[in-house]
């Protein structure tokens, strides 16, 4: 069963609940009123029987000798004079002994001071009222219930009719509202099934409005978007990084290729060979460990603690200082506290220290400053090229002039990923001090 079958049930199944119970609620207060006014007219003819006493019959105007002198004074209503024994002493016309119950007894005993019944005799409905007539006696009146009962069923045919007619109407009307409603659940769908078979994340449900039903629609077109930018980033990750695999592997092979075949002879260049080999594993090496990073960044993030930034690039710094010896290392730091990924904190902070000392001539100085979950790296080497500054934290960007360095060309983009991931930024400037080089500004969410 589909959903908007089954919503257009229930929503017919309500409202034919609800025409139920009203029509039942209807049918009580109708009956109710009938009685009361059916009640009330039995009250108030006993009422005057007792103090006017046997009347002629009202055929015939009430005048005397018009006509048979009648208990109630109604040829339509029956009375009858009943003992406390339950025997009838006088009737209008034959008395009816099947009138008299218990309670009419117990009017006559003085008992109760009055008395409602509903008998039955012959399938013929009756209503009777009594009340005490002197010791020992009572007037019953009795009222045949046949104009009621024929108004109740009128009214019952009635309200059943109309029951079924708003559960039809309801029903239609439930059809119509569950194919409203659920048009944008079935735009969804559609866009979601089209997705699912041509893998085309560009495409979108376009939801308007703000009820939860866009709002889904809404959200649905951010996570298309989302996996979209995800899915174009991995591609074009994976393409970049088959790239740059390319040349080291390219050229592995064909310097392994000559040392198999014994090339070169010469000491010296067999040497260089070497040389360019180890340096061709030390880029993949350094290649591959960066995409480690760049993937792990895709992943979950990782719980967040409470971190010193100025123990954090201390370690850091001395690990720097082993390689590269001949740049000199100026750090100035203050107490700051972060709330970050160790690891991935420390990783931002290397590349941005090895970045800054690729570029430093020999016995250069590095000056690093930390304060206020900042940190501020800056070198003075060649600096950035100012048609480069806005790329240098796109991942495989490399500008010509550091083409012949090591690296992977994924080192700032990889402090931008960390940046980003802990609440941060980092960003270029160039210095105004006339000394040359690139200031490179790390900033983290504090604690």
């Amino acid at each position: 069963m589909s959903f908007r079958l089954r919503l257009t049930l229930l929503v017919a199944a309500a409202v034919a609940a609800s025409a139920i119970a009203a029509a039942a609620v209807m049918y009580v207060m109708v009956q109710g009123r009938l009685l009361t006014e059916f009640d009330g007219t039995l009250q108030d003819t006993a009422n005057s029987a007792r103090v006017l006493g046997p009347r002629p019959d009202d055929r015939f105007g009430g005048r005397p000798g018009g006509g048979t002198l009648l208990l109630s004074g109604r040829p339509d209503i029956f009375a009858q004079i009943v003992d406390s024994s339950g025997n009838v002493t006088s009737a209008d016309g034959q008395p009816a002994p099947g009138l008299v119950t218990s309670e009419i007894k117990a009017v006559a005993s003085g008992q109760r001071s009055e008395s409602y019944a509903d008998i039955t005799i012959d399938n013929k409905h009756w209503r009777a009222y009594a009340i005490p007539l002197g010791p020992g006696r009572a007037l019953e009146l009795a009222r045949p219930l046949t104009e009621i009962d024929a108004a109740l069923a009128s009214t019952r045919l009635a309200l059943v009719g109309l029951a079924l007619a708003a559960a039809i109407l309801g029903a239609a009307l439930a059809a119509i509202i569950a194919r409203t409603a659920l048009r944008p659940v079935a735009k969804l769908t559609a866009t979601v099934e089209e997705v699912t078979r041509t893998r085309d994340l560009s495409r979108r449900v376009a939801a308007e409005g703000r009820d939860e039903l866009s709002r889904l629609g809404t959200s649905f077109d951010a996570m298309l978007g989302q996996l979209e930018t995800s899915l174009r980033s991995q591609r074009q990750l994976v393409a970049d990084a088959s790239h740059e695999l390319r040349t080291p592997l390219t050229s592995l092979r064909t310097n392994l290729e000559l040392l198999e075949r014994g090339q070169p002879t010469d000491p010296v260049e067999r040497q260089q060979l070497l040389g360019d080999l180890v340096m061709q594993m030390e880029r993949m090496t350094t290649l591959v460990g960066d995409l480690i990073e760049v993937a792990r960044e895709e992943e979950s993030p990782m719980p967040f603690e409470k971190l010193q930034l100025e123990e954090i690039v201390q370690e850091v710094v001395d690990d720097m200082s082993f390689r590269y010896p001949k740049v000199h290392f100026n750090v100035t730091s203050l107490p700051s506290t972060i709330n970050g990924v160790k690891v991935r904190v420390a990783r931002a902070i290397t590349n941005l220290l090895d970045n800054a000392a690729k570029y430093s001539p020999p016995g250069a100085t590095v000056d690093v400053a930390v304060a206020n979950g900042e940190i501020s790296v800056r070198d003075h080497g060649p600096g950035v090229a100012a048609e480069d500054a806005t790329r240098v934290f796109d991942r495989f960007w490399r500008s010509n002039d550091a083409r012949h360095l090591p690296g992977s060309g994924l080192g700032l983009a990889i402090v931008k990923d960390v940046a980003e991931s802990h609440g941060g930024s980092v960003t270029l400037e160039r210095p105004i001090d006339g000394g040359g080089g690139a200031r490179f500004r790390l900033r983290l969410k504090g604690a």
